[in-house]
């Protein structure tokens, strides 16, 4: 097997989750105590967010472009990026990638159709809970997507960047977490909730919260990244 190819960094704290989680869903499927040849080129995540808040598209593109070319020169024979808001260009990096990519939505959608959920909840940064990328794949699939209110956006968005990618983890912003899945749930209607930010799990690491999924795209992301290497 090729080694698998990772743009980390975006934060550092969730590629160190992707790492055991590959890890963990390689040996799963090859039982004989091997270990995955993994690459990881880890990115400046101030210069991506930064990209991302102004809009500059092209260039968040051409900065992950970039990475995959690292990865590829090293070897890789696949490639996926560590992080749900940079896949915001993911059509766009991929139409200039010779290495195929492993996109985290098509990974989250299967999983969401997987466990026959209908109705979900997207949490995230505002890129990502603003943004066309999820919904697109997610209807193709025939699954519904709601987005918190926009007060609990603003509070979501503001602990991923300030906390989150930090690494700073706060049983107070869990709580506050959990209660926009309880309110949606109430007011919503949704029957699971996607973690749309790698960061999001490391501070909400149960199966289910207000009865129902919190679906992790960390773990669901590095399942279908060994499935691709391991093709």
């Amino acid at each position: 097997m090729e080694p698998i190819g990772l743009i980390g960094g975006i934060g550092p704290e969730s590629t160190i989750d992707y790492y055991r989680a590959m890890i963990g869903a390689y040996r799963q499927r090859q039982p004989d105590g091997s270990y995955p040849r993994i690459v990881i080129t880890s990115v400046d995540v101030n210069g991506m967010l930064g990209a991302l808040m102004q809009n500059q598209l092209e260039r968040v593109t051409d900065l992950l472009v970039t990475e995959v070319e690292r990865l590829e020169a090293a070897g890789a024979g696949c490639a996926a990026i560590a992080a749900n808001s940079p896949h915001i260009v993911f059509d766009a990096v991929q139409a200039r990638s010779r290495l195929p990519l492993v996109s985290i939505v098509e990974a989250t959608a299967g999983e969401a159709t997987r466990l026959g959920c209908k109705r979900l909840g997207l949490f995230g940064t505002r890129f990502t809970m603003h943004g066309h990328f999820y919904a697109q794949v997610f209807e193709r699939c025939g699954l519904a997507l709601v987005v918190p209110a926009e007060a609990e956006q603003t509070y979501i968005h503001d602990k991923y960047v300030t906390e989150l990618v930090q690494g700073t983890l706060l049983p107070e912003t869990r709580e506050g977490l959990l209660a926009i899945v309880a309110q949606m749930k109430s007011r919503d209607g949704i029957d699971a909730v996607i973690l749309g930010g790698t960061e999001l799990p490391l501070v909400l690491r149960d199966a289910t919260a207000s009865g129902i999924p919190l679906i992790d795209t960390t773990v669901v992301h590095a399942k279908a990244i060994v499935a691709q290497a391991l093709r």
